[in-house]
């Protein structure tokens, strides 16, 4: 009997031992600030192998005192770690405080605590400016050149203002002497010609009339 009782003993310790390395426990329970892309993020990972059941809730820290509650999620953990993710666009150097509240018995909770040590975010921002061109790549680049303006249609066919000068123009007996190389006796050279013709006619026409009567007599 007593080498039964002993076994016994050792069975429960053992068991107890068991469950309690089973058991819920806020050392299962970290925190870290991360950057993902030029936005912030708070992580909380799970690593509770027994798979209870927990709510994380963060709240953001100033001076000691909670300045507001971040966000709760729920979360089962496991031996390889379950991670929530709480997005918080964080500035540096802030602090938050990460509480964990596990337990199927909301009432009677079997971890009530928080995370050991508030967590600090890092001394820079995840945001950053986007680098300025150097200058021997802005000096690369010409400026584009404005195209030279054509002229329109209308202004093409726009014929040229007079540029008539003050000078008298000819007579119009002057531009037509030039024209045809005569010149203002013309007229009269001929009335003298007809008339001559008109009197050698009449010469020719009374000598023969003469000539004939003398041959009569």
């Amino acid at each position: 009997m007593q080498i039964l009782g002993v076994a016994a003993a050792s069975s429960a310790l053992a068991l107890s031992a068991a469950g309690s390395a089973l058991a819920c426990n806020i050392s299962e329970f970290s925190a870290e600030a991360k950057c993902d892309g030029s936005k912030g993020v708070i992580t909380v990972t799970d690593k509770d192998a027994s798979g209870t059941p927990a709510t994380i809730t963060v709240f953001l820290e100033n001076n000691g005192a909670d300045a507001k509650q971040v966000g709760e999620q729920d979360v089962t953990g496991s031996r390889e770690g379950v991670v929530v993710t709480f997005n918080e666009d964080w500035a540096a150097n802030a602090e938050y405080r990460i509480h964990v509240t596990a337990g199927k018995d909301k009432d009677h909770p079997i971890v009530d605590k928080d995370i050991d040590g508030n967590l600090k975010t890092p001394s820079e921002g995840c945001a950053k400016d986007s680098p300025s061109p150097s200058p021997s790549e802005s000096a690369s680049t010409p400026a584009e050149e404005s195209p030279t303006p054509t002229p329109s249609a209308s202004e093409s066919s726009t014929a040229p203002a007079d540029t008539s000068s003050n000078a008298p123009s000819p007579a119009a007996g002057d531009s037509n002497l030039a024209e045809t190389g005569a010149n203002s006796n013309t007229g009269l050279i001929a009335g003298v010609a007809g008339a001559l013709v008109v009197i050698g006619g009449g010469a020719v026409y009374f000598g023969m009339r003469r000539r004939g009567a003398n041959s009569g007599r």
